[in-house]
C-alpha cells in the first residue's frame, strides 16, 4: 500500500510518450526575424514567448546568423513575444492568438538605438527592479546599488513580502515555513547554518532573488510558506569573459569580500566557474529580563563572530547535437568561524526586588563548515516541446564544533565568587545527502503536461560530547553526552497538466511523498538504554489554478496548493547545548511534520501592478518555545502548535514618476493567530494584525551617476510562537557611477543610516515571563567596484537544477 501511488505515478510517466500520441491535438509553430537599428540580421538575440494570460515565460530561443527564429510545439492560445539584446532596448509585440497547428509568421521586428522611443514599448535597457509574474516576483537586485558590498541575507530583507525576524528566521507574506533554493536547488541547511552561510555569500554574485509564494506539483512539497529562489550570475549572456567584484564595508567592524567568474563556451562545450572569499566579524548584543517560579534574571550579553569563508562553482555543458545536452557541476562552500558571547545575569527573589547573586558567564567557541555538492545531468529537449530531465545529486556537510563554557557565581558586589563550573563540548555532525530524479514534459490535448519522479536518502550522524573541569581537566559527563544517528528516505512522484482555453487558463497537478525516517539516540552512560523511533507515511499534495485574461489590462489567478514543513534534522536531536548556566537549547525527537493548505487570489493590472489575497491554515505548525527547565533554568525547544491562520493582502505597483525618478513599492498586510494547548496551564491564544512596507527610489542623474533610496518598515508582530514584538524599520541610501566605457562600476552605500534596526519583544507562557531586546552591527558604510572583461554576444552557462534542494534546505548550521 505504501509504494501503490509513487508506482501509479511512474507507469503514468512512462505511458505518457504513448497516450499522447493517440491524443495529441497539433501544436502550432512561430517563426520570425529580427533586425538591427541598421536593417541588417541581428544574430544572438533572446526571443522570449510569453503566454499573455499571466505572462508566464513559455519558450526562449536564439536568433541565427540570419536572424531568423523559429518556436515549435507552442500550444493554442494567446501570446506575446519579447526580444532584448545586450546594448538595445528590449522590444514587446502586441498580444495575438495561435490557433491549433497553425503556422504564425511574426512581422520583422527592427531593433532600435537606447532613448529612441517605440510606440506601445516601455525603451529602457535595464530590468525594472521588480518583475510582478503571475507564478512569482523576480527582485533584480543585479544593478540595485543599496545591495552592492552586502550579503544575501540582507538582500532578503529588502525583498517584497519577505520578512526575517531577531533570530534570523526568514517568513513570507506572514507565514513561517519558507522554503530557500540557490539557483533552483533547496538548500539543506537549517534556519542558523542557512543564515551564516547567506551572510557569506555576497550580493556582487547574485542576480536576482525569486519569490514563489504558491508553488505547483512540479516542485517539492516541502516549505509552507512557499520559495525563495536565489539566481545566482552565472546564467547572464556572458560568453568568454571574466567578471572581477571587490568590496568593503566598515560599521564597528570591517568586512571584505571579492569574487571572480569566467565563462567559454562553443558550438559543442560550455565550461564555466567562480570563486569567492568573504571574512569579516560582526557584533551583537541582548538585554533579557525574565521572571520564573518567583526568581528575577537580569541578563545582558554582548557577541561577537569572526568569520573566513570561500564559495567556489565549477562546471561544464557538452552539447552533443541540438536536442541533447549532459552537464557536470560542483559547488563548495568552506568556512572557519570563532564567536565569543560575555553576559552578566544579576538574579534574586522577586518579592526583594534585589539580586542575591550575580552569574558571570562567558562562551568561545570555534566551527569548520564544509558543505561539498556534486551534480550530473542530462537533457533532451526536441525544440517541440518534448522534454527529458535527469538528474543524480551527491551532497556533503560536516561541521566540527567546540566551545569553552566558563560561568562564575559571585556576590553582589562581584568581589566574593561563591562557586564556578567550567564546560567544554565537542559536537561533530557529518550529512550525507543522495537524490536522483527524472522529469519529462510533452504537449498533451492543445497543453503541456508534465511528470517526474524522485528519489532522496539522508543519513546523519551527530554526536554531543560534554565535558565537565575539575582542576584544569576536562571530564567526560556521560549523563549530558549522546550521539543521534538519523536516516530518512522520501519516494516522490508527480503529475501536472497545464492549457490555454481561450482567455482562461488551467493549471492541476498531484504529487505524492512516501517518507521513512529512523531516529536513533544513543547515550554514553553505561547500561542506560537509548531512544529510537521509526516513522513511515504517505502524502498527498493536490495543487490546482485558473486564470483568466479578459482583455490585455487585467488578469485574475486564483490557485491552491498543499504543502509540508518536516524538521530539521539538527531539530530532533535531543542534545542539551548550553548558552550559560542557566539558559540552554534542546531538541526534540518528537516533532511532526506541519501540514498547510494555501489559497491565493491575484489580479495583475498592466502586467505591472499586483495585488493578492491569500490565506493559510497550517496544522501541526513547528514553532520555537522558551519554557521553563528546574527551578532557576530555562530552555529553548521546538514544539508543534495545535493552529495557525494567516490571512495576508499584498499590493505591489512599480511606479516611472518622471524619465529620471522611478519607485517600486510593496504593502503587505497580515493576520496571524496561534493557538496551542500544552497542559499544566501552558495556553498559546494569540493574535496580531501586521503591516509590513517596503520602497524603492531611483534616481538617474547627469554623467552616468545614479542614486538610490530604500527603506523598510515592519509592524508588531507574532514570533516563535508566544513573543509578541514591537514594530521595526530601517532606510538605507546609495549612489552609483559607470566608468570605463560601461564596463566598470564604482558604488558607495550605507545601511540603517538612522540605527534603528534593532528589535523587542515579550512573550508569556506558563510559569515564565521574558522582555527581550537586542540589536546588531547593522549601520555599515560600504564601497564596491566591479568589471567586466571580454565578450559579452556568447550565450552563458545554462540554468539548471538539481536534486538536492529540499534536502539541502533541512540542514542546520549555526554559528
Amino acid at each position: 500500500m505504501k509504494s501503490i501511488a509513487i508506482s501509479y505515478l511512474w507507469a503514468l510517466m512512462c505511458l505518457l510518450p504513448t497516450f499522447s500520441f493517440s491524443q495529441y491535438n497539433p501544436s502550432a509553430k512561430i517563426s520570425g526575424k529580427v533586425e538591427g537599428p541598421d536593417g541588417a540580421p541581428l544574430e544572438f538575440a533572446n526571443v522570449v514567448l510569453n503566454a499573455a494570460a499571466d505572462s508566464s515565460l513559455f519558450k526562449v530561443e536564439v536568433t541565427g546568423l540570419d536572424g531568423l527564429f523559429t518556436m515549435d510545439g507552442v500550444p493554442e492560445g494567446q501570446y506575446w513575444v519579447s526580444v532584448s539584446y545586450v546594448g538595445l532596448p528590449p522590444f514587446r509585440t502586441e498580444r495575438f492568438q495561435l490557433d491549433a497547428g497553425q503556422q504564425y509568421e511574426l512581422p520583422v521586428i527592427q531593433m532600435q538605438e537606447a532613448n529612441v522611443e517605440l510606440s506601445e514599448v516601455v525603451v529602457t535597457a535595464e530590468k525594472p527592479l521588480v518583475e510582478v509574474r503571475a507564478d512569482m516576483m523576480v527582485f533584480n537586485v543585479e544593478n540595485t546599488i543599496n545591495a552592492s558590498g552586502s550579503t544575501a541575507f540582507e538582500l532578503l530583507r529588502k525583498a517584497p513580502g519577505v520578512v526575517v525576524d531577531n533570530n534570523d528566521n526568514i517568513s513570507l507574506l506572514g507565514r513561517a515555513g519558507v522554503q530557500v533554493y540557490i539557483d533552483g536547488k533547496p538548500s539543506p541547511l537549517s534556519a542558523a547554518d542557512l543564515s551564516a552561510f547567506l551572510k557569506t555569500m555576497q550580493s556582487d554574485e547574485i542576480e536576482a532573488i525569486e519569490v514563489i509564494t504558491n508553488p505547483s506539483s512540479r516542485y517539492d512539497a516541502e516549505g509552507n510558506a512557499g520559495i525563495i529562489n536565489i539566481r545566482m550570475k552565472k546564467d547572464k549572456r556572458l560568453g568568454a569573459n571574466a567578471n572581477v567584484n571587490l568590496g568593503y564595508s566598515v560599521g564597528k567592524v570591517p568586512q571584505y569580500n571579492g569574487s571572480v567568474s569566467g565563462n567559454y563556451r562553443n558550438r559543442m562545450l560550455n565550461v564555466f566557474g567562480s570563486y569567492s572569499h568573504s571574512e569579516g566579524e560582526n557584533r551583537n548584543f541582548m538585554e533579557l529580563y525574565r521572571q520564573q517560579l518567583g526568581m528575577f534574571y537580569d541578563q545582558n550579553s554582548q557577541q561577537g563572530h569572526e568569520w573566513s569563508s570561500h564559495n567556489f562553482k565549477a562546471g561544464t555543458d557538452l552539447f552533443l547535437g541540438d536536442k541533447h545536452t549532459v552537464g557536470f557541476l560542483a559547488t563548495g562552500f568552506l568556512s572557519n568561524n570563532s564567536g565569543w558571547s560575555t553576559s552578566r545575569t544579576p538574579f534574586g527573589l522577586v518579592e526583594f526586588n534585589r539580586p542575591d547573586t550575580v552569574l558571570l558567564a562567558r562562551n568561545n567557541n570555534q566551527n569548520t563548515r564544509d558543505n561539498l555538492n556534486f551534480n550530473l545531468n542530462y537533457r533532451f529537449d526536441d525544440k517541440k516541446g518534448v522534454i527529458w530531465n535527469i538528474d543524480a545529486d551527491y551532497g556533503l556537510f560536516r561541521n566540527d564544533g567546540s566551545a569553552f563554557q566558563p560561568n562564575y557565581y559571585l556576590d553582589p558586589t562581584e568581589t566574593i565568587t561563591f562557586r564556578e563550573k567550567i564546560n567544554t563540548n565537542e559536537t561533530p555532525t557529518d550529512i550525507d545527502i543522495y537524490t536522483f530524479k527524472v522529469d519529462h514534459e510533452r504537449p498533451l490535448l492543445g497543453g503541456q503536461v508534465g511528470a517526474g519522479l524522485k528519489l532522496a536518502r539522508v543519513t546523519t550522524d551527530n554526536t554531543f560530547r560534554f565535558f565537565d573541569e575539575y582542576d584544569g581537566s576536562p571530564v567526560l559527563n556521560t549523563g549530558r553526552s549522546n550521539r543521534f544517528a538519523y536516516e530518512e528516505n522520501i519516494n516522490a512522484g508527480y503529475v501536472n497538466y497545464q492549457r490555454q482555453l481561450g482567455k482562461v487558463g488551467v493549471q492541476a497537478g498531484l504529487r505524492v511523498e512516501q517518507t521513512h525516517a529512523l531516529g536513533d539516540l544513543a547515550s554514553f552512560r553505561e547500561g542506560e538504554d537509548g531512544e529510537a523511533f521509526d516513522r513511515e507515511y504517505v502524502d498527498f499534495f493536490p495543487s490546482g489554478g485558473l486564470t483568466y485574461a479578459p482583455n490585455e489590462k487585467h488578469s485574475l489567478q486564483l490557485t491552491y496548493s498543499r504543502r509540508i514543513n518536516r524538521p530539521s534534522y539538527q531539530d530532533l536531536n535531543p542534545f542539551l547545548n548550553k548558552l550559560d548556566e542557566l539558559t540552554y537549547e534542546q531538541g526534540n525527537p518528537f516533532l511532526k511534520p506541519e501540514y498547510a493548505n494555501n489559497i491565493q487570489l491575484t489580479h495583475s493590472f498592466n502586467y505591472r501592478f499586483n495585488t493578492t489575497f491569500s490565506f493559510s491554515h497550517t496544522k501541526d505548525l513547528i514553532t520555537r518555545i522558551t519554557d521553563t527547565a528546574e527551578v532557576n533554568a530555562s530552555y529553548i525547544t521546538w514544539l508543534n502548535l495545535a493552529d495557525q491562520y494567516n490571512y495576508s493582502l499584498s499590493i505591489s505597483a512599480p511606479i516611472p514618476i518622471t524619465k529620471w525618478w522611478s519607485s517600486f513599492t510593496n504593502m503587505t498586510g497580515s493576520y496571524t493567530q496561534n493557538k496551542a494547548d500544552y497542559g499544566d496551564g501552558k495556553l498559546v491564544n494569540l493574535d496580531a494584525t501586521v503591516f509590513n512596507i517596503y520602497s524603492q527610489h531611483t534616481f538617474r542623474l547627469p554623467h552616468d551617476f545614479s542614486l538610490e533610496v530604500s527603506g523598510w518598515y515592519n509592524s508588531p508582530s507574532l514570533w516563535g510562537g508566544t513573543f509578541e514584538m514591537d514594530a521595526m524599520w530601517s532606510m538605507d541610501a546609495g549612489v552609483q557611477k559607470k566608468i570605463l566605457d560601461g564596463r566598470g562600476n564604482i558604488r558607495l552605500a550605507v545601511s540603517d543610516i538612522f540605527r534603528t534596526n534593532e528589535w523587542h519583544g515579550v512573550s508569556r507562557f506558563g510559569a515564565l515571563d521574558l522582555d527581550v531586546r537586542g540589536g546588531w552591527d547593522s549601520r555599515r558604510f560600504r564601497v564596491s567596484f566591479s568589471y567586466l572583461l571580454g565578450n559579452d554576444q556568447v550565450k552563458g552557462a545554462r540554468r539548471r537544477n538539481t536534486g538536492l534542494e529540499e534536502e539541502q534546505n533541512r540542514v542546520k548550521s549555526g554559528e
